[in-house]
């Protein structure tokens, strides 16, 4: 195990066991949600996981450690925007991570991040919300996130309500299929658009249970064919929101961004706070819904995926 990780008993204990792991971001626990529905959504998500029959190994990086596994304090620390040595809590991606550790700094991971830290610790699964992407206009600004190349690199299954449909979803998609990065929609043939079930853009390969996907990741890894396996699964029918009205809210909020001048990694929190703003809110529900729902299946995938017959090679 690399020095730089720190596992908890349970999550230590599950893993050199082949019991199911589901490794959990902390971005949304100190910059996506307002205190204190952060901390009642990530203790709600554990909770979720462990009634499922999986371990929940929410991963932030504290005290100079990449941390597997949080408990109450550490959620409580995230949550609040704890401040350490008077740093405040760091968004990480790849190039965050080594200042984090480095610096002492406190940091909550991204999905890129959240994928290196799950791989080095034999995680999987992983929940999140949604995919970050190619960012409306990025053929000028060349605003792309991280998570994409990281799901070109780094093994693990992101269960997620597609991409946040503050991007551009067309581009985000060529790009995964550039990289060779299999997008499968559970019970859907379309990418799901975050907010709402539809995109009207086709998935690379329709599953309808859990069991065909654990399949999947472990012919994808057999073959020596490294890199992450996107696993869209629609928001909720009685959760979602319509798909035109978000739209409207979305310019609204870029509009907002350009007017502020907001750019970089500050734009997707800024974004979301903006929709849950012109939403009176129902983006925010909606985002809490999809992320509870991600982590019951990200749970059922690991039950199924922990069931395969070990590898004998």
């Amino acid at each position: 195990m690399h020095d730089r990780l720190s596992l908890t008993s349970e999550v230590a204990d599950a893993l050199a066991q082949r019991r199911p792991v589901v490794a959990l971001e902390s971005t949304v626990i100190a910059h996506g949600m307002p205190y204190p529905k952060n901390l009642d959504t990530a203790r709600s998500l554990e909770a979720l996981i462990r009634a499922e029959g999986a371990v929940p190994a929410t991963i932030a990086v504290l005290d100079g450690k990449i941390r597997v596994g949080l408990d109450d304090d550490a959620l409580e620390r995230l949550a609040s925007g704890d401040r350490a040595g008077g740093k405040a809590v760091m968004k990480l991606s790849r190039r965050d991570l080594p200042v984090a550790l480095a610096t002492g700094a406190p940091g909550a991971t991204t999905v890129a991040a959240t994928m290196i830290a799950a791989r080095l610790a034999g995680i999987a699964v992983f929940a999140t919300g949604g995919l970050g992407g190619v960012h409306r206009g990025a053929e000028t600004s060349f605003d792309v996130s991280a998570d994409l190349d990281e799901l070109a690199r780094t093994s693990v299954c992101v269960v997620c309500a597609g991409a946040k449909s503050i991007l551009d979803l067309p581009k985000t998609l060529e790009v995964l299929e550039t990289r060779g990065v299999p997008v499968l929609g559970l019970g859907t043939d379309e990418f799901p658009a975050f907010y709402s079930r539809n995109s009207g853009l086709p998935v690379s390969h329709r599953c309808d249970n859990v069991t065909e996907v654990a399949a999947i990741l472990r012919a994808k890894w057999d073959l020596g064919l490294e890199g992450g396996v996107v696993l869209a699964n629609p928001i909720p029918e009685a959760d979602a929101l319509d798909g035109a009205a978000m739209e409207e809210a979305i310019a609204q909020a870029l509009a907002d961004a350009e007017a502020h001048g907001i750019t970089g990694k500050s734009v997707t929190p800024h974004l979301l706070a903006a929709l849950e703003r012109i939403t009176a809110g129902r983006s925010l529900t909606a985002n809490m819904a999809l992320i509870r729902h991600n982590a019951v299946v990200a749970a059922r995938l690991a039950v199924a995926f922990a069931a395969l017959p070990a590898r004998t090679s």
